[in-house]
């Protein structure tokens, strides 16, 4: 990873976790097997556990819990490394750990977070967060999965779709209406499901990209949970999926950032053995402008995402600079994947390289986490 000089201000534990967490995947789960898992569509269930038995499941969660009670700029680091080596891992730690993972630290009941966190820490457990629906995508605020109070339980009926990771997940942080006579951003609750329930039936979704981690549709038809699974207070949890935005978007542009420098070092290496007219294309004028362009948006990225993690860790709630970073990572990713792919070209579009797999990979980043 070269952007090993450029640490804004790393402590000596931050250099070090990074260089630990690279080494790892680099053992657990090298660029072959990455590419033998999107094309059998698989998660990577090995490297995934070896993350969880180093510790790093743990980084944002407090001691008590068996976690790690690392900063916001701690966070940003390892979200940066894994993307950088992986997107579908990624997001497979950011659906457990940050999406869902954080609703239960944040608004959850004692009972609930000694319950389920030191499972998210080990790797015992893995979430999902189920929000989007059919009907309902930047309107999160339409969603019509309803969940009926009955006695000491909910019933829940509904579907939820683009679910990252919801196939691989033992339990799921669910969106739903709990008041039956409220609308738009009042009457919504959030609970905690376990995916193995009766009525719980999830198919994943085949889609360009992500193969790994998967999308998925999921379908509740009478499912029944007790009421002590609420995370947060019933009928506010809108307000509860509002505040775990900032962190949310944080992490999406600290892994688009590492992967925008993934698909720079992966062309950078192709374009140095590339030989055309006598020299390697990379010395060629018009190549050169195009990783111009790449390390622009890679290092701007960079310096948004690691500003927003130094805002957050001052107690500031940036919620315009974060949406900032997220806009602009991703579209800077996407980007580079796109003129990664040109500089490659035909080589870009088989599937001998990994070219087109970063490719595939980079087009959801402009919509999942909050539509660029």
């Amino acid at each position: 990873m070269s952007s090993a000089n450029i640490t804004f201000g790393f402590s000596d534990e931050q250099k070090i976790m990074r260089d630990s967490v690279l080494s790892l995947l680099a053992r657990e789960l090298p660029v072959d097997r990455i590419n033998e898992l999107d094309k059998a569509g698989e998660f990577p269930l090995d490297a995934y556990a070896a993350l969880a038995d180093a510790g790093w499941m743990g980084l944002p969660f407090p001691e008590k819990y068996g976690g790690i009670g690392g900063s916001y700029k701690d966070l940003t680091v390892l979200t940066e490394a894994l993307g950088y080596h992986d997107t579908g891992l990624a997001a497979g730690y950011l659906v457990t750990v940050i999406y869902a993972g954080m609703h239960v630290y944040l608004h959850g009941s004692e009972a609930m977070r000694e319950e389920f966190l030191p499972q998210i820490i080990s790797g015992a457990k893995k979430l999902a967060l189920c929000l989007t629906e059919p009907d309902t995508g930047s309107d999160a605020a339409g969603i019509k999965t309803f969940a009926r109070r009955d006695g000491d339980d909910y019933v829940i009926n509904g579907q939820k779709i683009y679910n990252t990771g919801a196939h691989v997940a033992d339990a799921v942080v669910l969106a739903a209406r709990t008041d039956p006579d409220a609308t738009g951003y009042t009457g919504m609750s959030l609970l905690l499901v376990d995916t193995d329930l009766p009525g719980v039936t999830i198919r994943p979704i085949d889609a360009l990209g992500r193969h790994t981690i998967k999308a998925n549709h999921c379908f509740f038809e009478d499912v029944r949970i007790p009421v002590s699974r609420v995370i947060g207070a019933e009928n506010k949890g809108w307000h509860d999926l509002m505040e775990c935005l900032n962190v949310e978007r944080l992490c999406l542009a600290a892994a688009g950032t590492g992967n925008i420098q993934r698909i720079i070092e992966h062309t950078r290496d192709y374009a140095k053995q590339r030989i055309q007219f006598g020299q390697p294309i990379s010395k060629f004028q018009a190549i050169a402008h195009k990783f111009a362009d790449m390390e622009t948006g890679w290092h701007t990225a960079r310096q948004m995402s690691f500003h927003v993690a130094n805002m957050l860790d001052a107690g500031e709630n940036p919620v315009i600079e974060t949406a900032i970073a997220k806009l602009h990572a991703t579209d800077a990713c996407w980007k580079a994947a796109d003129l990664g792919m040109q500089i490659m070209a035909g080589a870009g579009f088989i599937l001998d390289y990994s070219m087109q797999r970063l490719f595939r990979d980079a087009r959801v980043g402009t919509i999942g986490g909050g539509t660029n």
